[in-house]
Protein backbone atom coordinates (compact mmCIF):
# COMPACT_ATOMS: atom_id res chain seq x y z
CA UNK A 1 0.00 0.00 0.00
CA UNK A 2 1.11 3.55 -0.64
CA UNK A 3 1.03 6.21 2.07
CA UNK A 4 -2.37 7.34 0.75
CA UNK A 5 -3.84 3.87 1.37
CA UNK A 6 -4.08 3.06 -2.35
CA UNK A 7 -2.46 -0.19 -3.50
CA UNK A 8 0.64 0.46 -5.59
CA UNK A 9 0.58 -0.89 -9.15
CA UNK A 10 2.67 -4.08 -9.15
CA UNK A 11 4.93 -4.57 -12.17
CA UNK A 12 6.82 -7.66 -13.18
CA UNK A 13 10.13 -6.27 -14.46
CA UNK A 14 11.76 -7.97 -17.46
CA UNK A 15 15.45 -7.15 -17.90
CA UNK A 16 17.50 -6.74 -21.06
CA UNK A 17 19.29 -9.42 -23.09
CA UNK A 18 22.12 -11.15 -21.22
CA UNK A 19 21.68 -9.15 -18.04
CA UNK A 20 19.65 -9.97 -14.90
CA UNK A 21 16.88 -8.85 -12.58
CA UNK A 22 19.49 -7.48 -10.17
CA UNK A 23 21.09 -5.43 -12.96
CA UNK A 24 17.73 -3.95 -14.00
CA UNK A 25 17.04 -3.07 -10.38
CA UNK A 26 20.36 -1.17 -10.28
CA UNK A 27 19.62 0.55 -13.62
CA UNK A 28 16.23 1.76 -12.37
CA UNK A 29 17.85 3.46 -9.39
CA UNK A 30 18.58 6.33 -11.79
CA UNK A 31 14.91 7.22 -11.32
CA UNK A 32 13.95 9.43 -8.37
CA UNK A 33 12.72 7.79 -5.17
CA UNK A 34 9.37 9.54 -5.69
CA UNK A 35 8.84 7.30 -8.75
CA UNK A 36 10.12 4.08 -7.17
CA UNK A 37 8.06 4.63 -4.00
CA UNK A 38 4.86 4.69 -6.05
CA UNK A 39 5.44 1.38 -7.82
CA UNK A 40 5.66 -2.17 -6.51
CA UNK A 41 8.45 -3.61 -8.66
CA UNK A 42 9.15 -7.36 -8.83
CA UNK A 43 12.48 -8.32 -10.44
CA UNK A 44 13.09 -11.79 -11.86
CA UNK A 45 15.89 -13.39 -13.88
CA UNK A 46 15.12 -14.70 -17.36
CA UNK A 47 14.88 -18.50 -17.58
CA UNK A 48 18.01 -19.20 -19.63
CA UNK A 49 21.65 -18.64 -18.61
CA UNK A 50 23.53 -16.40 -21.04
CA UNK A 51 24.83 -18.38 -24.07
CA UNK A 52 27.37 -15.81 -25.25
CA UNK A 53 29.17 -12.63 -24.30
CA UNK A 54 27.14 -10.02 -22.46
CA UNK A 55 27.39 -6.34 -23.46
CA UNK A 56 27.39 -5.39 -19.78
CA UNK A 57 30.45 -7.51 -18.90
CA UNK A 58 32.87 -5.37 -16.95
CA UNK A 59 30.06 -2.93 -16.02
CA UNK A 60 27.77 -5.25 -14.06
CA UNK A 61 28.68 -8.51 -12.37
CA UNK A 62 27.41 -11.86 -13.68
CA UNK A 63 25.42 -14.09 -13.74
CA UNK A 64 23.66 -13.00 -16.94
CA UNK A 65 20.45 -14.41 -18.42
CA UNK A 66 18.44 -14.27 -21.64
CA UNK A 67 14.69 -14.64 -22.24
CA UNK A 68 14.99 -16.55 -25.52
CA UNK A 69 17.44 -16.91 -28.40
CA UNK A 70 17.04 -15.44 -31.90
CA UNK A 71 18.62 -15.25 -35.35
CA UNK A 72 20.43 -12.22 -36.77
CA UNK A 73 17.30 -10.89 -38.50
CA UNK A 74 15.26 -11.28 -35.29
CA UNK A 75 12.66 -13.32 -37.20
CA UNK A 76 13.25 -16.76 -35.63
CA UNK A 77 13.18 -17.50 -31.91
CA UNK A 78 14.31 -20.47 -29.84
CA UNK A 79 12.77 -21.35 -26.45
CA UNK A 80 10.06 -18.73 -27.03
CA UNK A 81 7.13 -20.83 -25.77
CA UNK A 82 9.16 -21.85 -22.72
CA UNK A 83 9.86 -18.17 -22.05
CA UNK A 84 6.14 -17.28 -22.20
CA UNK A 85 5.31 -20.13 -19.84
CA UNK A 86 8.02 -19.01 -17.41
CA UNK A 87 6.69 -15.42 -17.35
CA UNK A 88 3.22 -16.77 -16.59
CA UNK A 89 4.66 -18.85 -13.71
CA UNK A 90 6.33 -15.70 -12.34
CA UNK A 91 3.03 -13.79 -12.58
CA UNK A 92 1.29 -16.55 -10.63
CA UNK A 93 4.07 -16.73 -8.04
CA UNK A 94 4.31 -12.96 -7.41
CA UNK A 95 0.72 -12.00 -8.29
CA UNK A 96 -1.43 -10.15 -8.53
CA UNK A 97 0.70 -8.53 -11.25
CA UNK A 98 -0.90 -5.40 -12.75
CA UNK A 99 1.62 -4.51 -15.41
CA UNK A 100 4.90 -5.28 -17.13
CA UNK A 101 8.00 -3.09 -17.13
CA UNK A 102 10.58 -4.06 -19.70
CA UNK A 103 13.95 -2.91 -20.99
CA UNK A 104 15.38 -3.97 -24.38
CA UNK A 105 14.66 -7.70 -24.92
CA UNK A 106 12.38 -7.51 -21.87
CA UNK A 107 10.49 -4.57 -23.37
CA UNK A 108 9.94 -6.31 -26.72
CA UNK A 109 8.41 -9.19 -24.76
CA UNK A 110 6.37 -6.92 -22.50
CA UNK A 111 4.79 -5.01 -25.39
CA UNK A 112 3.82 -8.24 -27.20
CA UNK A 113 2.28 -10.00 -24.20
CA UNK A 114 -1.08 -8.13 -23.97
CA UNK A 115 -1.84 -9.09 -27.60
CA UNK A 116 -0.65 -12.67 -27.15
CA UNK A 117 -2.76 -12.88 -23.99
CA UNK A 118 -5.82 -11.52 -25.81
CA UNK A 119 -5.41 -14.19 -28.52
CA UNK A 120 -5.17 -16.91 -25.87
CA UNK A 121 -1.63 -18.00 -26.76
CA UNK A 122 0.07 -16.72 -23.59
CA UNK A 123 -0.73 -15.82 -19.96
CA UNK A 124 -4.02 -17.72 -20.02
CA UNK A 125 -3.94 -18.51 -16.29
CA UNK A 126 -3.41 -14.97 -15.00
CA UNK A 127 -5.43 -11.72 -15.00
CA UNK A 128 -5.17 -9.38 -17.96
CA UNK A 129 -2.04 -7.21 -18.22
CA UNK A 130 -3.33 -3.73 -17.39
CA UNK A 131 -0.28 -1.45 -17.85
CA UNK A 132 3.03 -1.31 -19.71
CA UNK A 133 6.25 0.64 -19.13
CA UNK A 134 8.50 0.13 -22.16
CA UNK A 135 12.14 1.31 -22.23
CA UNK A 136 14.02 0.85 -25.51
CA UNK A 137 11.24 -1.19 -27.09
CA UNK A 138 10.46 -2.66 -30.50
CA UNK A 139 8.20 -5.21 -32.16
CA UNK A 140 8.83 -8.86 -32.88
CA UNK A 141 9.53 -9.43 -36.58
CA UNK A 142 8.41 -13.02 -37.05
CA UNK A 143 5.08 -13.03 -38.96
CA UNK A 144 3.73 -15.83 -36.73
CA UNK A 145 4.28 -13.75 -33.57
CA UNK A 146 3.35 -10.41 -35.18
CA UNK A 147 -0.03 -11.70 -36.40
CA UNK A 148 -1.02 -12.59 -32.86
CA UNK A 149 0.73 -9.85 -30.85
CA UNK A 150 -0.23 -6.75 -32.86
CA UNK A 151 -3.32 -7.68 -34.92
CA UNK A 152 -5.38 -5.71 -32.38
CA UNK A 153 -4.20 -2.40 -30.94
CA UNK A 154 -2.49 -2.49 -27.56
CA UNK A 155 -5.22 -0.77 -25.59
CA UNK A 156 -3.84 -0.84 -22.03
CA UNK A 157 -2.19 2.39 -20.76
CA UNK A 158 1.44 2.37 -21.88
CA UNK A 159 4.45 4.59 -21.17
CA UNK A 160 7.34 4.44 -23.66
CA UNK A 161 10.91 5.75 -23.35
CA UNK A 162 12.55 6.41 -26.73
CA UNK A 163 16.21 7.46 -26.91
CA UNK A 164 17.40 9.85 -29.61
CA UNK A 165 20.53 7.79 -30.29
CA UNK A 166 19.07 4.38 -29.42
CA UNK A 167 19.72 1.86 -32.22
CA UNK A 168 16.10 0.72 -31.70
CA UNK A 169 14.76 4.28 -32.01
CA UNK A 170 12.76 3.81 -35.23
CA UNK A 171 11.48 0.41 -34.05
CA UNK A 172 10.31 1.97 -30.81
CA UNK A 173 8.42 4.55 -32.89
CA UNK A 174 6.84 1.73 -34.95
CA UNK A 175 5.64 0.10 -31.75
CA UNK A 176 3.79 3.30 -30.81
CA UNK A 177 1.63 2.88 -33.92
CA UNK A 178 0.19 -0.32 -32.39
CA UNK A 179 -0.71 1.38 -29.09
CA UNK A 180 -3.85 3.29 -28.20
CA UNK A 181 -2.88 6.70 -26.78
CA UNK A 182 0.67 5.82 -25.71
CA UNK A 183 2.45 8.23 -23.36
CA UNK A 184 5.96 8.93 -24.69
CA UNK A 185 9.09 10.24 -23.02
CA UNK A 186 11.82 11.19 -25.52
CA UNK A 187 15.36 11.44 -24.14
CA UNK A 188 18.73 12.36 -25.68
CA UNK A 189 20.53 9.13 -24.70
CA UNK A 190 21.00 5.79 -26.44
CA UNK A 191 19.90 2.26 -25.55
CA UNK A 192 19.74 2.78 -21.82
CA UNK A 193 17.41 3.52 -18.95
CA UNK A 194 17.59 7.32 -18.80
CA UNK A 195 17.56 9.68 -15.87
CA UNK A 196 14.42 11.81 -15.65
CA UNK A 197 14.51 15.57 -16.10
CA UNK A 198 11.73 17.76 -14.67
CA UNK A 199 9.51 17.38 -17.73
CA UNK A 200 9.85 13.59 -18.00
CA UNK A 201 9.42 13.20 -14.24
CA UNK A 202 6.11 15.06 -14.44
CA UNK A 203 5.01 12.88 -17.38
CA UNK A 204 5.91 9.75 -15.45
CA UNK A 205 4.21 10.84 -12.22
CA UNK A 206 1.05 11.74 -14.17
CA UNK A 207 1.08 8.26 -15.71
CA UNK A 208 1.56 6.63 -12.30
CA UNK A 209 -1.29 8.63 -10.76
CA UNK A 210 -3.53 7.57 -13.63
CA UNK A 211 -2.76 3.86 -13.30
CA UNK A 212 -3.05 3.99 -9.49
CA UNK A 213 -6.67 5.01 -9.95
CA UNK A 214 -7.20 1.96 -12.17
CA UNK A 215 -5.64 -0.35 -9.55
CA UNK A 216 -7.91 0.98 -6.81
CA UNK A 217 -11.12 0.39 -8.81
Amino acid sequence: MGSDGVRKPRFLCLHGFRTSGEILKTQLHKWPQSVLDNLDLVFVDAPFPCLGKSDVEGIFDPPYYEWFQFNKEFTEYTNFDECLQYIEECMIKYGPIDGLLGFSQGSILSAALPGLQEKGVALTKVPKVKFLIIVGGAKFRSPSVMDKAYSSSISCPSLHFIGETDFLNKYGAELLESCVEPVVIHHPKGHTIPRLDDKSLKTMMDFIERIKKDVSK
